[in-house]
């Protein structure tokens, strides 16, 4: 019995320390940074405007695509010091003929469907400039958000910036946009601190950059493209920076079975990238970067899902042991059955969202399992059908 106890707290440890106890680690560090580097870096960039390339992969967007030029062509930056490449490869609606009526902008289109990162790759070889920007044919940019984006392109260490993603709650939406708005809301917390403390470890699509110099053609089988390609500019020695004031703001997914489909394929890719990325696991070559990589992606990936199904597991054969395990079983029941609240009141279209978070954690637990089965199988294509999302409009 007590091996038994010993593995129970090995694994809640995990569990907590994934969640909860990297964050405050990770404040604390930050924090001690602080203190001895004293003064933080201040980044002016009023003057600093380097030619760019802003990137828009699209793929049948003909609901989406007319207001995301209004809002590219609308961003706080020289007209002169900014292209506007959208490549629509595979699109059989209307979405190229929609960004044909823009002189401004320059069209890549071919009928063949080939997957997002084999568009992006020809894309690139028809960029020049510096800089280029990547992000999601239906998310809307702040005003800012190329100036506070290239600002940190004055550092030599700086090889690429991640944006913030941000997800539009309105008091209408279910349980995918509380538990999603909740958990992008954390992340960026823990991004912010990431970069703060070393380095951002992966971006998210919807908004990022790279210099132009560092961007390599990655597999075309990739599945995070973004996450991958990102972590191997970091894997060379480059720092990537985290800026929150540049946003992109996109809906919920449309319902919860969209978000778990999204889900699924990032879980399935980050096992992918685990695998490609093996040898950042090695915090002795890689240290700081190894730490962050370890403790906000690859316990979540990989280990940590399965020791929350132990400490559930483990917890049933201690309940008679002492009467401690008898509370943290039925603390335990308590959260899945708000879980399971959550999902029957999605079902129902009622908006509690105190029980919509989570719902939302433990689908995204299970994803990860799914996420690994599909991995194994082999069966992600690169040509996958994207979750719907609500519009934020």
């Amino acid at each position: 019995m007590q091996i038994i106890e010993v593995l129970w707290w090995l694994c809640l440890s995990l569990v907590v320390y994934t969640y909860v106890g990297y964050g405050i680690i990770l404040r604390l560090l930050v924090g001690l940074k602080r203190l001895r580097e004293k003064q933080r870096e201040f980044i002016d960039y009023q003057e600093f405007c380097p030619e760019t390339t802003i990137v828009v992969a699209a793929y049948n967007e003909a609901g989406f695509i007319d207001e995301k030029i209004q809002n590219t062509l609308q961003l706080d930056y020289p007209p002169n010091k900014r292209q506007v490449v959208i490549v629509t490869d595979g699109s059989t609606d209307a979405t190229p003929d929609i960004v044909r009526q823009y002189s401004e902008i320059k069209l890549l289109h071919q009928p063949e469907r080939r997957g997002k990162i084999a568009a992006v790759h020809r894309t690139m070889k028809e960029v020049n400039t510096p800089v280029v920007i990547f992000t999601d044919a239906n998310t809307y940019l702040n005003p800012e958000a190329i100036r506070n984006i290239v600002r940190h392109y004055q550092n030599p260490q700086i090889g690429g910036v991640a944006g913030e993603k941000r997800i539009h709650v309105a008091e209408k939406d279910s349980a995918s946009g509380a538990g999603e708005g909740f958990y992008w809301k954390y992340e960026s917390a823990l991004k912010t601190w990431d970069a703060e403390l070393y380095s951002v470890v992966g971006a998210a699509g919807e908004l990022f950059s790279v210099r132009t110099e560092l961007y390599e053609n990655i597999p075309q089988d990739t599945v995070i493209e973004d996450f991958y390609l990102t972590l191997r500019i970091a894997q060379k020695g480059y720092r990537i920076a985290y800026e929150p004031d540049a946003y992109a703001q996109e809906g919920p997914s449309a319902s919860v079975k969209e978000e778990l489909k999204r889900k699924i394929r990032i879980a399935a890719g980050g096992i992918q990238a685990i695998v490609r990325l093996k040898a950042l696991l090695n915090i002795f070559r890689y240290g700081t970067l190894s730490f962050q990589y370890i403790s906000h992606r690859v316990l979540r990936w990989t280990v940590t899902p399965f020791a929350l199904v132990l400490v559930f597991v483990l917890n049933i054969l201690l309940y008679n042991y002492r009467g401690f395990y008898q509370l943290t079983f039925y603390g335990q029941i308590f959260f899945y059955v708000a879980a399971l609240v959550g999902y029957i009141l999605a079902n129902k279209s009622i908006k509690i969202k105190a029980f919509f978070i989570p719902y939302y954690f433990f689908i995204m637990n299970y994803a990860v399992f799914r996420g690994i089965i599909r991995y194994l199988k082999g069966n992600q294509s690169v040509t996958w059908e994207r979750a719907e999302r609500a519009n934020v409009k």
